[in-house]
């Protein structure tokens, strides 16, 4: 989880440098386009798809468009906002995905559990705005972190949802299946978008941000997850999403910039004490 967290937030400090030269719908098609290709390249080597995954295909159209929603937006937030915002903005998740979780599953969480989504929550805002108080208590959100917001939602959703349409397939071949979906409903509404672009044209750092996002922060990120859930309770899984700010701020410092607020680093510290918190929270309780 260390690792998965860690290859998300180097999504946000990619993604953020090439989002004003390539249509967020382009790059998401792109993205889409690779991660199927590897991924499915992968389970039908290992053996073909079972017929009985084709049933009922609205399901992976569902959670395909709760996915690229989310991967379109965050592109799009990316153009107004800072890689640090976004992946503090990120940290919401937990929180809205137990939200939806007792809405559309009925799952509970416990005290101390929610304690430290609030302090998550709490670390986050501090960064977004920086540590200014008057902003916080207006919740003055830029426009960058409005959009991602609505994209974060979106993905809170994906995730009990998933698990309740999920019935009975294995799980890399459910997220085979909800990639292709996404890459339908990309290529529907962004395929215009992509005929405009000049593929050839694309400089090496849009190139290295598609197949980064779409193999480590896509493909590897799943095995590490799949393979943590076996191991580790969900809320403790749930609890690493703090990590993101932290890990973009090393991706940040290690890219070359290095003009950060102390606020900034104030505010992670809050998100990596909600960490802790998960991390020691007892289940069930």
């Amino acid at each position: 989880m260390l690792a998965f967290s860690g290859l998300v937030a180097g999504s946000f400090a990619l993604g953020v440098r090439v989002a004003n030269d390539i249509s967020p719908a382009a790059f998401t098609l792109l993205r889409f386009v690779v991660a199927v290709s590897v991924l499915g390249t992968f389970v039908l080597i290992r053996a073909p798809i079972p017929k009985s995954v084709l049933a009922a295909p609205w399901r992976y159209f569902i959670l395909g468009a709760c996915i690229s929603i989310y991967f379109v937006l965050m592109f799009e937030g990316l153009k107004f906002a800072s890689s640090l915002s976004l992946a503090a903005m990120f940290t919401f998740a937990p929180l809205l995905s137990g939200f939806f979780g007792f809405v559309l599953m009925g799952q509970k969480m416990t005290i101390w559990i929610f304690l430290g989504l609030i302090i998550g929550a709490y670390g986050a805002l501090y960064v977004i705005f920086n540590g200014n108080l008057s902003r916080f208590i207006a919740l003055d959100f830029g426009i960058g972190e409005i959009i991602f917001f609505i994209g974060v939602i979106f993905h809170a959703i994906y995730t009990p949802l998933a698990r309740k349409l999920n019935r009975g397939e294995k799980p890399i071949i459910f997220v085979l299946m909800t990639s292709f979906g996404a890459l339908v409903l990309v290529s529907i509404y962004g395929f215009s978008d992509l005929l405009r672009t000049d593929l050839f044209a694309l400089s090496p750092m849009i190139w290295k941000t598609i197949f980064y996002t779409a193999i480590l922060a896509s493909v590897i990120t799943f095995f590490l997850i799949q393979f943590a859930t076996l191991v580790l309770p969900s809320s403790k899984v749930m609890a690493y999403t703090y990590l993101v700010p932290a890990w973009a701020l090393v991706w940040e410092l290690s890219l070359g910039t290095n003009n950060f607020s102390q606020s900034i680093i104030y505010g992670i510290i809050i998100t990596v004490v909600a960490l802790i918190v998960l991390l020691w929270a007892p289940e069930g309780e």
